[in-house]
């Protein structure tokens, strides 16, 4: 393993002038420089990037909190903070919190303890009260999910503004009679795209009916099955579903299928994400477009900024409406 010293030695110089040559510092001859380079070459030496941070106090490590590595809702917002974070020469640390306050404080515990420098929180169900006591002496930066109380800055989508427009697209192609498939209502996201979605029909005269509000402990596929199942129980069907994710509405989709019927022709479903998968789907599926690689991009470039000292405000993203084969026939 060569070493520093072995480089110095080499180059007939002190260790003091490699570790100068090294960090660029402009007090070395432009002939002892070459000197060392070429030893360092030579020699092959890679300097300890721990000892360095360890000297500068960082890390280059950012946290990202998740709840579920398996929801692809994730992946293009996690290819967008690690595409910036190496360009600035930080690695990325994927933390699934499974929405649990213990493995929140393991992760949290890298920050205080300086193994990491920031954190991105994707988590709607992270402990707010720790967050924001960590984020008064530690960088953090909220991503999709997050709270307007506090001081800690954002970077997401209007929700409440992007479920009204879903939900007026399925009014204007002729329906009143919409559910809604909506997550936990501890949730903030839940909570405004529900607001959305009764703005929007209370706009048009429709009466909201709480039998066609069902609200899912979870997102994934098969939380919209049972949803669907347990929607067209009631008396009068609904002729149109708006789902508050992709994986709800896909779920949805398939249990309409099993039950024998026919989308858009006899219920439209509207879902929300416009995951990967949301095209791949008989029919294809109506979407809210979420920015998710942008706001990824955005969220490390945030973090950046703040583990800089620097003060950054909160971004709302522009989110966009794609309709296909689930709504238009």
């Amino acid at each position: 393993m060569v070493n520093i010293q072995r480089v110095a030695k080499e180059a007939g110089v002190s260790v003091a002038t490699v570790s100068r040559v090294l960090h660029d510092q402009n007090t070395v001859t432009a002939k002892t420089r070459l000197k060392v380079e070429e030893a360092i070459q030579k020699l092959n030496y890679q300097p300890s990037m721990l000892g360095r941070n360890l000297r500068k106090s960082e890390s280059r490590l950012l946290l990202v909190l998740i709840p579920e590595i398996s929801n692809p809702f994730y992946f293009d917002i996690i290819k967008g903070i690690e595409s910036i974070a190496i360009s600035h020469n930080y690695n990325i640390l994927l933390c699934e919190t499974d929405s649990s306050p213990e493995r929140e404080n393991i992760y949290f515990d890298l920050i205080r303890t300086k193994m990491a420098d920031g954190i991105i929180s994707m988590d709607p169900a992270v402990n707010m009260d720790a967050l924001m006591d960590l984020a008064e002496k530690h960088p953090i930066i909220q991503c999709s999910e997050y709270t307007a109380e506090g001081e800690i800055p954002y970077v997401t989508i209007d929700n409440e503004a992007a479920s009204y427009q879903a939900v007026k697209h399925l009014i204007k192609i002729g329906n009143e009679k919409i559910a809604l498939i909506n997550s936990n209502k501890k949730y903030l996201y839940a909570r405004q795209r529900k607001k959305g979605y009764q703005r929007a029909l209370e706009e048009q005269g429709v009466v909201v009916r709480k039998e066609y509000i069902y609200h899912t402990e979870h997102l994934g596929f098969e939380y919209g099955q049972q949803a669907v199942k347990n929607i067209l129980k009631v008396n009068d069907p609904p002729t149109a579903i708006f789902a508050v994710s992709d994986l709800l509405a896909i779920g949805a989709l398939k249990e309409l299928h099993a039950q024998g019927l026919h989308v858009p022709d006899d219920i439209a479903v509207v879902g929300f994400d416009k995951i990967h998968f949301s095209n791949m789907t008989n029919p294809t599926l109506t979407t809210i477009a979420q920015p998710m690689y942008k706001m990824g991009t955005l969220a490390v470039e945030m973090l950046i900024k703040r583990i800089k000292g620097e003060n950054v405000e909160s971004i709302i993203l522009d989110h966009e409406l794609v309709i296909r084969e689930s709504t238009s026939g």
